[in-house]
């Protein structure tokens, strides 16, 4: 059986090391791994198993990690479901009416959705503010 290998340098296992430890989304982290586990000698099908992907994903991993690095590793942007209300384009409505109706959050994301026309949860609206405090936008 041929296996196919890649040799990783010290610098290259730290960088995955971290990844797969500090990661923020699982599919990143899932990823490094099979990346580390493939360094340690393993086979496609075992780190497969180990992992729960099929074996011709941790080879196609495998080569983007080779073609892009790390880098290559991540989720390309424009995958998954859109966000209902964007960070740049939203953020300044939502702040401010979030401050005007700091004590009462349901008036704010119903004034919200008439004023972006957007139509969406009391959790959405809590999940965005989260993520901008998150991001040191708050």
């Amino acid at each position: 059986m041929n296996i196919r290998r890649i040799t990783l340098s010290g610098e290259e296992r730290s960088v995955l090391i971290k990844g797969y430890q500090q990661g923020r989304s699982a599919a990143f982290r899932k990823r490094c791994h099979a990346i580390l586990l493939k360094s340690d000698g393993r086979t496609s099908k075992e780190v497969g198993s180990i992992l729960g992907m099929h074996q011709v994903s941790v080879n196609n991993w495998l080569t983007r990690y080779e073609q892009k690095g790390i880098a290559g590793l991540k989720t390309k942007p424009g995958r998954g479901r859109k966000a209902i209300l964007d960070q740049d384009r939203d953020q300044a409505k939502v702040r401010a009416m979030v401050q005007q109706e700091r004590q009462r959050l349901k008036l704010a994301k119903e004034a919200l959705e008439e004023a972006l026309g957007k139509q969406f949860s009391l959790k959405t609206l809590k999940r965005f503010l989260k993520n901008v405090a998150a991001d040191g936008n708050a």
